[in-house]
């Protein structure tokens, strides 16, 4: 047997309703005018940060709470210092008459463990709520002080790297983001400014018919859409749809093409590295004939950033739709160095993109393994 299996083997378990051996209760409403930008004592509410401070406190250290109201209703957290609890949270603490002793960290890591299912109990319709009748008959096991003791032991241990980590990659990004805004920053007099409609060809995307299955059955052709972005990351050479050759519309955007998300979610973009299409929330860019000997499409990938930061703070409102047009997008100028010499124009843009890279990487990297330890 492997460790965490000698450590449960034979162990005797109890499971007991969560009202049987918790007190379930809100804490007392306070409104943001009540908060202090420097009290003593954290306002934990409805959200996943508090909502502010203040100087007295209605909570000890060491205590669950479950978020009630709101969006993030079902949220649990595991409040280490005294605080001061909101009426839109619920704390979770174990009874002293109980005979059975529950340590308050191993409660919190079999909560955090049924989370997802806490979040289902919110009511349906209207703001949602988790009310406390339905956490009361949530069943836990609580086996011996001292088993709970060693997993609470091993838990934290995966805690405290997956913190490090956290802390180490939010560190990387903020260096990242540093070096990227000096790298694309330049002296007037070393560039020359040129509109997106001077370099690009644009296209917006589109969803071929989905009652026509001969569109989508057997389809080889990336079809990308802002999943993609989402799960797959900004450098991309397949997708997770595909679409038929009978459902191409003109011609397939090039290889080497970035895409931008033009509508809704603002700003995303993604450099695509084979032929392909969108879906009609996406923009894609493709370098036009004069201008593929110039720029470095990884320089412009980089330089996207910046775009997409134009992009979000330049949208109009379609009723509650953010959106971008097509017009507005070509008159957006990109900056390009050295512009009378085009052979060192193109070696300090391969210099930015070697640095960038190797930040780029680094996230990656750091992020990957966060991944592998929050899933071990």
């Amino acid at each position: 047997m492997n460790y965490l299996e000698k450590l449960l083997d034979g162990v005797e378990v109890e499971w007991k309703a969560l009202g049987e051996v918790c007190e379930i209760k809100t804490g007392k409403g306070v409104t943001k005018k009540d908060s202090l930008e420097t009290g003593k004592y954290p306002i934990i509410s409805g959200g996943k940060d508090p909502m502010g401070y203040i100087d007295s406190y209605n909570r000890k250290e060491n205590t669950v709470t479950i978020s009630r109201v709101g969006a993030n209703a079902g949220y649990v957290s595991f409040i280490s210092n005294k605080f001061y609890l909101n009426d839109k949270c619920f704390s979770i603490i174990p009874h002293s008459s109980v005979k059975l002793n529950i340590n308050s960290k191993f409660l919190y890591y079999y909560l955090k463990s049924i989370e997802e299912h806490i979040i289902r109990l919110q009511s349906e319709g209207g703001v949602p709520t988790i009310n406390t009748s339905k956490l009361s008959i949530l069943y836990i096991p609580i086996p011996s002080l001292a088993i709970q003791q060693k997993i609470v032991g091993i838990l934290d241990t995966f805690s405290e790297l997956t913190a490090e980590l956290t802390a180490e990659l939010t560190a990387r990004k903020k260096q990242y983001e540093y070096y990227r805004e000096q790298l694309l920053t330049f002296e007037e007099d070393e560039v020359e400014w040129k509109t997106i409609k001077e370099i690009f060809e644009l296209k917006n995307g589109y969803t071929p018919s989905k009652s026509n299955q001969e569109y989508w059955n057997n389809g080889t052709i990336p079809w990308f859409r802002m999943e993609d972005i989402r799960i797959n990351g900004r450098i991309l050479r397949d997708s997770i749809q595909h679409v038929s050759s009978s459902a191409i519309r003109g011609n397939l955007i090039p290889a080497n093409s970035l895409i931008m998300s033009t509508t809704a979610t603002l700003g995303e973009h993604a450099l695509i590295l084979e032929p392909f299409l969108t879906n009609q929330q996406i923009t894609s860019f493709s370098l036009k004939e004069p201008y593929k000997g110039k720029l470095n499409i990884k320089f412009l990938f980089y330089y996207f950033f910046h775009f997409g930061e134009w992009c979000t703070n330049n949208a109009n409102k379609n009723g509650s739709l953010a959106i971008i047009g097509v017009n507005k997008l070509k008159k957006y100028k990109i900056t390009i160095p050295c512009p009378n010499n085009p052979k060192k124009s193109l070696e300090i843009q391969q210099k930015i993109v070697g640095i960038l890279d190797t930040f780029s990487e680094l996230t990656a990297e750091l992020t990957a393994e966060l991944t592998a330890r929050k899933k071990q």
